[in-house]
């Protein structure tokens, strides 16, 4: 299958880098400090949604503040070794002009960066919790990168293996394609469906960016 774009959208966590083990370490040691039993963490969706908003789901709302603060600070405490790139990251992101994508995550601006630079990712455009009001499975992160790269919201890309991120896209009148790196295929809502990013291929043309998409 090929899709011609002009940008192309991806999430972090789950989709260029893996941080899996890292988050739930964190997370779980949190619930703890915050007295959250196992049972309330369970019914929560952690990945793919803003820290502010998942401690909102647990906490009193004049707790959250501090406990977005802590959980921050132990992930950026966690990320020596507990990152590492996904397949298919490296070849992608070097195929494609730094200024023909943009990564839209829903973790903290200082989280994200020190993340990526831990994978050896530097975005030119970097979309982060900081930078707007309403997380993932609202469009407004993805539409915000398209405005920052100059792009039309229609002739964008987004890649996401989290249900919150594809809705978003989905929600920005953006083609989606789901990696199954972290939910089974059969969660995700999406128009292509790949395990990762070694599936797809980039080549710029004149017209923008024509991605190759493998099964």
């Amino acid at each position: 299958m090929k899709i011609q774009a002009d940008a192309l959208l991806f999430d972090n966590d789950g989709t260029l880098v893996s941080s899996l083990e890292s988050v739930y370490r964190c997370w779980t040691r949190w619930a703890e400090e915050y007295g959250i039993t196992a049972e309330e963490f369970a019914r929560v969706e952690l990945h793919g949604r803003p820290a502010a908003e998942i401690a909102a789901d647990l906490l009193p709302a004049d707790r959250v503040p501090e406990a977005v603060v802590r959980i921050e600070q132990l992930e950026v405490e966690d990320v020596e070794g507990g990152v590492h790139l996904l397949p298919g990251t490296r070849a992608l992101l070097d195929s494609v002009p730094a200024d023909r994508w943009a990564v839209v995550t829903s973790a903290t601006r200082r989280l994200a960066e020190a993340r990526l630079d831990e994978a050896g990712i530097r975005p030119k455009t970097l979309i982060a919790a900081d930078d707007i009001t309403r997380g993932k499975p609202d469009p407004e992160p993805f539409l915000l990168a398209a405005r920052r790269l100059g792009v039309d919201p229609a002739r964008c890309v987004v890649f996401e293996d989290a249900p919150a991120g594809l809705q978003a896209g989905r929600s920005a009148g953006m083609t989606t394609v789901a990696l199954t790196t972290t939910h089974q295929a059969a969660e995700l809502h999406a128009d292509v469906v790949v395990t990762d990013l070694s599936a797809v291929s980039a080549l710029v043309t004149d017209g923008g960016v024509e991605i190759s998409v493998g099964g």
